[in-house]
């Protein structure tokens, strides 16, 4: 009996040490929506008084005290803009919220819907105010045309996976090209800097300020090994130095040779934006060298597959369905912080940790620390696989004003249906993470390979502690082209995050 009782201490000391009470409550789920799509691409963020969730294409707001959602039903995105007037977005998908700490301003943005034909448009919607309930509410809604190239049959390369941040100088936006012509092949990226202050003031805002990779933007592009740019959000209220540069980070791909399957890299990218001398204005990359790292699910006969995470339910073949890790690319967000001695960046993604035949993926995160205005540099590293039963993968992680770090992630296996689990610890003193479920899965997709493209991590602007955290799972599996699956948000904070 003793001896039992000793097991159980020992397995909750961590627990108890971390301090972390998570509480979850249901978001939007698929049931509530008048066109829900499969691909769930949940995200949202923490504000002062509410936490705005977005699922393709719908956004819905709960109170961050009661849970409750805010509007009887989730709103399309698209209506924001149409309600002002504008007629180009129509978002269908890849929508991210965000919450500008250093305006205490809400953020919706995401591209007009798919058209081999183009054109496109990145769309951007500001909060007048922080609070979601005010009779006040304003939305200034703006929207960009893309100069997205086209290929050598003139069809304009399609602007995927967009991504947006809040930084001092401008709202910053990176999003990859791919061409529909080969089967939407990744053939470069762009990023791009919007007039943050003239959309705050609900002004005319100037002109956009982009850059791409390749450059120019080719008419036959071939595979593209460093996508998916993540550009740096500001977390807390502390802006970064002034005149500081932006940052994105990249992943780098294993060379496509047909037998590698590692990579000792990742891509930084700073953005210099002048609005009064645009053509001052420069992007610049430089190599990150890492501890060797093989992609999610990557497999060098299918290099651009990331498919391998296995679910319980069997197919008619008598094997386990699998769905999509989106090993290929770093996961949002790049949280910043600058702590006043140093700045730091976090960000990760799904590595592959498994031998021989064995695909199991974790999660690999990253800290980047500079000091004196000198370049971000790899400051450590870790996994994030306690055990070897369990695929981790679709991370996103954040950091509260302490230096404790959070990820967040879906977890699944040939036995535990799809859920979700967070891992934390203190990026000072680096114990091992502490791994915390936050919602089991009840039921496997059985109709797609697809399981959302990202989830997000994000800090509570009020006491800085509190971390909140979205992501989907199924109560039944999801068969016959149904589409059935729920979101869940959970909040938590460590018992050494004190005071602000």
């Amino acid at each position: 009996m003793k001896s039992k009782l000793l097991v159980v201490l020992l397995v909750l000391i961590p627990c108890f040490a971390n301090g972390q009470k998570p509480t979850t409550f249901e978001g939007m789920d698929a049931s509530q929506l008048p066109k829900p799509e499969f691909d769930v691409d949940p995200n949202g963020a923490i504000g002062t008084k509410q936490y705005l969730e977005w699922v393709n294409p719908y956004v819905q707001a709960f109170d961050k005290v009661t849970f409750l959602p805010l509007w009887s039903a989730p709103i399309s995105a698209g209506d924001i803009w149409l309600k002002n007037g504008i007629q180009n977005c129509n978002i269908a998908g890849d929508g991210v919220v965000l919450f500008d700490r250093l305006a205490s301003r809400w953020v919706i943005g995401g591209h007009n819907s798919i058209s081999i034909a183009g054109p496109y448009y990145y769309c951007i919607a500001v909060s007048s105010t922080d609070d979601l309930s005010s009779p006040t509410l304003v939305w200034y809604t703006y929207q960009f045309l893309l100069n997205t190239g086209v290929n050598s049959q003139n069809n304009p390369y399609f602007p995927d996976w967009p991504k947006i941040a809040a930084w001092a100088d401008a709202y910053y936006l990176s999003f990859d090209l791919l061409d529909p012509n080969k089967k939407y092949m990744d053939i470069g990226i762009e990023a791009c800097a919007m007039d943050r202050t003239n959309i705050l003031n609900h002004a005319t805002a100037s002109p956009m300020q982009c850059f791409s990779d390749p450059n120019p933007i080719p008419l036959n592009g071939t595979p593209y090994l460093r996508h998916s740019l993540i550009p740096a959000d500001v977390e807390g209220t502390t802006a970064p130095p002034v005149g500081r540069n932006e940052f994105f980070v990249s992943i780098q791909n294993p060379r496509l040779d047909g037998k590698t399957t590692t990579s000792t890299a990742l891509n930084l990218w700073a953005f210099h934006v002048d609005w009064a001398i645009p053509k001052n204005s420069t992007f610049t990359n430089s190599p990150l060298t890492v501890k060797s790292f093989t992609p999610g699910c990557y497999t060098p006969a299918k290099p651009t597959t990331t498919v391998c995470v296995p679910e319980p339910a069997l197919n008619t073949h008598g094997h386990h369905y699998i769905i999509d890790s989106v090993g290929d690319r770093l996961m949002p967000r790049l949280s910043y912080r600058n702590f006043g001695t140093y700045e730091s960046l976090l960000t990760s993604h799904t590595v592959r940790v498994g031998a021989a035949l064995n695909l199991q993926t974790a999660v690999r995160w990253y800290e980047l620390r500079a000091t004196g205005g000198a370049t971000p540099a790899i400051y450590q590293s870790g996994n994030v696989d306690p055990d070897i039963k369990l695929y981790r993968f679709m991370p996103s992680i954040a950091q509260d004003h302490k230096g404790n770090a959070a990820v967040g992630y879906s977890i699944s296996s040939p036995t535990v249906h799809p859920g979700i689990r967070e891992s934390s610890w203190s990026l000072q003193v680096k114990p091992k993470p502490v791994e915390v479920n936050l919602q089991h899965g009840s039921g496997d997709v059985e109709d797609s390979m697809l399981w959302g493209d990202y989830t997000s991590m994000t800090v509570d602007p009020v006491d800085d502690c509190t971390f909140w955290y979205v992501n989907n799972y199924l109560q039944a599996n999801e068969v016959g082209g149904a589409i059935n699956w729920d979101t869940r948000i959970a909040k938590f904070a460590l018992a050494s995050c004190t005071g602000k």
